[in-house]
């Protein structure tokens, strides 16, 4: 089952299973910081708001605003 990011808590671990349609104008920008499909990644830390999001993907720390995250769906891993 498939969620998306911006939904996450903090500890979740996952794998990146895509991208959500319409979400052409982030993808492009996910897929160059290394969120490609099935890469794991675990959410390190939300804003006490819920934005932005950090996440540690390939041993980086990435922090993404909400409207990138919920752009990502992630699936548990």
């Amino acid at each position: 089952m498939s969620t998306t990011l911006k939904d996450c808590v903090v500890g979740y671990r996952g794998r990146v299973a895509g991208f959500q349609a319409g979400g052409g104008a982030y993808r492009r920008k996910l897929l160059s910081m290394g969120l490609t499909p099935g890469v794991l990644m675990e959410v390190v830390r939300v804003a006490p708001m819920g934005d932005p999001v950090e996440v540690r993907v390939r041993g980086t720390s990435v922090s993404l605003r909400r409207d990138e995250a919920a752009v990502l769906e992630v699936e548990s891993a």
